[in-house]
C-alpha cells in the first residue's frame, strides 16, 4: 500500500484546481519518518474570497435542483472513495500518522455520502389554520454559501459529516482542510471532479486558522459555519461571526471525558474498552475517556488489567504497516505539546505507565501512559492532552464521583460501568454530557443519534439527517390571508 504516483496539493475552486494566488506553500512532513511529503499550497485572502464568490454564484441554480438530482453527485462520490480506499488511508499515514490498520474513515465517509444522497426528502415544513382568516405555513429553506472547517484527526469523516447535510439541502459549501492534515480533502477534491458536481458547490480549499480560517468566520457571504477543533479556536470563530454578520456557527470542540468504573462492572471488559479509548488514533481523539474513576474496592484489579491490556493491545511502529495500530502524534506541535503536559503531570500524580517520547524510532511516537492518584485540581485533570495518557483515580461513593465527573468546563462524553440499571439510568441523567455510553464507551457512538457536547464541548449537534439537516437551514414564515 503506497502513496499515489501524484499527490494534489492545490485548491480548488469553481470546479477546477489552482495554485495559491500569491504563491504561498507549506510543507509537510510525515510524523512517522520525519520526511518531506509535500509542498501544499496554502489559501490567501484572495483564494478564500474567491472560493466563496463562486459558491454564492452557484447557490441559485444548486438549490434548483430536486433532492433526487443533488442525491446523485452524491452516490457517485461515495463510490469513487471506496474505490480509492487504499490511496487515502495511505495518504493520511503520510499526513497525520493514523495507522492503515486503524483506517476506518473512508468507507465510513463513502457511507454518509450515500446515506444523504436519499435525506432530501426529509425537509418540509408546517401548516397552520389556527389564525382565523388565515391559512399559514412555514418553509424551510437553504442559507447560501456554508463553510466547514476540518480538524486533523479524523478529517475524512468529518468532512462528509459537514459537507453532506449542507449540500443536500441546497447550500453550496467552502471547506478548509487542516494543514496538519490536508492530503485527504484535496484528493476527494479530485473525485469531486470526477464525479461531475456542478462547479462552485463544494470548493475545498487548505490553509492556516490566521488566514483563510479567520476570513471564512468573518466572511459577510457566509450564512453558516461548522468548525470540529480546539476550544479556543471555537471561541475565536464565534466572535468573528458575531462582529460580522451573526452567521449561524455550530461548534463541535474538546473534551475530558470521564469513565466511572464500579466494582461490579465486567471490569476485563471495562478494562479493555477504556485502555482502547485512550490508545486510539494515539490518543488524537476529542471524546476520549482521559479521565477515568475506579471504585476503591476494584480499584487494585481495574488498573492491573487496564495496563495488561495498554501494554498488550498497543503495537507501535510504522503507519503503512498492517502490524501497526499505534502511530505519532499528527506533528512536531503537537508531540511537544504532549510532552509537556507529561511533565506537568509527574509533578501531580504517579506514573505506572510510559511517560516519555519513543526512543528506539524516529518521528513524533509517545509511549501511551497511565497516571494515577493525580490531584482533581491538576492541570492535567482539567486541559485536553489529546495524546495517550490518562489519569485514574479511585473514588468510594456516588455523590462523590458524579460531583469529580462533572467538574469540568467540557462536556462531550462520559461513560459508566456498573450491573445496576438504576444506577446507571441516576449517571446517564446526572453527567453533564452530550452522549453517555452505558457498559461501553468512546469511540462508541451509534448513528441513530446526535452528537456533541455540554458546556465548552461545543452548540449544536451531528449525526444522522435527522438531527444535522435543520442546521443548515432557515425556517420562514408564510401567511396567507383568506377572502
Amino acid at each position: 500500500m503506497g502513496l499515489p504516483e501524484t499527490i494534489e496539493t492545490r485548491l480548488f475552486i469553481n470546479g477546477e484546481f489552482s495554485e495559491s494566488s500569491n504563491g504561498k506553500t507549506f510543507d509537510l512532513t510525515n510524523p512517522a519518518t520525519l520526511k518531506h511529503v509535500a509542498k501544499v499550497h496554502e489559501a490567501s485572502e484572495e483564494d478564500t474570497d474567491r472560493a466563496v464568490a463562486a459558491a454564492k454564484a452557484a447557490f441559485p441554480s444548486w438549490s434548483a435542483l430536486s433532492p433526487e438530482q443533488r442525491g446523485e453527485y452524491f452516490k457517485k462520490l461515495a463510490a469513487l472513495i471506496r474505490e480509492h480506499n487504499d490511496e487515502l488511508s495511505a495518504l493520511e499515514a503520510a499526513s497525520m500518522g493514523k495507522p492503515v490498520a486503524t483506517f476506518f474513515d473512508g468507507m465510513a465517509s463513502a457511507s454518509t455520502w450515500d446515506n444523504y444522497s436519499r435525506a432530501g426528502r426529509n425537509v418540509g415544513g408546517t401548516t397552520s389554520v389556527q389564525t382565523p382568516g388565515f391559512l399559514n405555513m412555514t418553509l424551510r429553506q437553504p442559507y447560501g454559501v456554508v463553510a466547514a472547517i476540518l480538524p486533523w484527526n479524523v478529517p475524512l469523516l468529518f468532512f462528509a459529516k459537514k459537507v453532506c447535510p449542507a449540500l443536500i439541502v441546497g447550500n453550496t459549501v467552502v471547506l478548509k482542510s487542516s494543514e496538519k492534515a490536508p492530503l485527504t480533502s484535496a484528493f476527494v477534491a479530485t473525485l469531486v471532479q470526477k464525479a461531475g458536481f456542478p462547479p462552485g458547490v463544494l470548493n475545498i480549499i487548505t490553509g492556516f486558522g490566521n488566514v483563510s480560517g479567520s476570513i471564512l468566520s468573518s466572511h459577510m457571504d457566509v450564512r453558516a459555519l461548522s468548525f470540529t477543533g480546539s476550544g479556543r479556536t471555537g471561541r475565536l470563530i464565534q466572535a468573528a461571526a458575531a462582529k460580522s454578520n451573526l452567521k449561524q456557527v455550530y461548534l463541535e470542540l474538546g473534551g475530558k471525558s470521564p469513565s466511572v468504573i464500579f466494582d461490579d462492572a465486567d471490569l476485563e471488559k471495562a478494562a479493555k474498552e477504556t485502555s482502547h479509548s485512550v490508545q486510539g488514533n494515539s490518543g488524537q481523539v476529542c471524546m476520549m475517556n482521559s479521565r477515568i474513576y475506579v471504585q476503591d474496592t476494584a480499584a487494585d484489579r481495574y488498573i492491573e488489567l487496564f495496563k495488561e491490556h495498554l501494554i498488550k493491545d498497543t503495537r507501535i511502529g510504522d503507519p503503512l504497516s498492517k502490524d501497526t495500530n499505534h502511530g505519532p502524534q499528527a506533528d512536531e506541535v503537537q508531540h511537544k505539546t504532549v510532552l509537556k503536559y507529561l511533565d506537568m503531570g509527574k509533578q501531580s500524580g504517579d506514573v505506572i505507565l510510559g511517560g516519555g517520547a519513543v526512543s528506539d524510532r524516529e518521528g513524533y511516537y509517545i509511549q501511551p501512559t497511565i497516571f494515577t492518584n493525580t490531584a482533581e485540581d491538576a492541570t492535567v485533570m482539567k486541559e485536553e492532552i489529546f495524546g495517550p495518557v490518562v489519569n485514574i483515580n479511585v473514588f468510594k461513593t456516588e455523590e462523590e464521583v458524579l460531583a469529580k465527573a462533572n467538574n469540568t468546563e467540557y462536556g462531550l462524553y462520559a461513560s459508566v460501568w456498573t450491573k445496576n440499571i438504576d444506577r446507571a439510568m441516576r449517571f446517564a441523567k446526572g453527567f453533564e454530557a452530550g452522549m453517555v455510553g452505558v457498559n461501553c464507551t468512546s469511540p462508541q457512538t451509534a448513528l441513530d443519534m446526535p452528537f456533541g457536547g455540554y458546556k465548552a464541548s461545543g452548540t449544536g449537534r451531528e449525526g444522522e439527517p435527522n438531527y444535522t439537516l435543520d442546521n443548515f437551514l432557515e425556517t420562514k414564515a408564510v401567511l396567507i390571508k383568506l377572502e
